[in-house]
């Protein structure tokens, strides 16, 4: 049984990255305006597929996330916070506080 399970956990995966490979080739057809059928279809397709799988493996009992690597590449990770640093008012040339100000 757990064979079995880590068939399915195993198709699945590749089923997942195909899957994205397809909707990679189907959003390209788009923005050059071609006709995106077979991809859409064959998509549809691999979707049933991948249903039946995955009832399968909660049959199975099966519960836990399959994790699949992505091929995208994330966004930059957020700047490290800086020191906070007071800010200084600044003065007219005439100011008569200027005079105590640091030359």
């Amino acid at each position: 049984m757990d064979n079995r399970i880590n068939e399915i956990r195993r198709i699945i995966r590749a089923l997942r990255l195909s899957m994205r490979e397809a909707e990679a080739i189907m959003h390209e057809q788009i923005k050059r305006d071609e006709d995106c059928t077979f991809v859409a279809e064959e998509i549809m397709k691999m979707r049933v597929v991948m249903s039946g799988l995955a009832q399968e493996r909660v049959q199975l009992g099966d519960n836990e996330p399959i994790l699949v690597q992505c091929f995208y590449i994330p966004r930059r990770p957020a700047p490290a916070p800086r020191a906070h640093v007071a800010k200084r008012r600044l003065l007219a040339p005439g100011s008569p506080i200027r005079s105590f100000a640091r030359p």
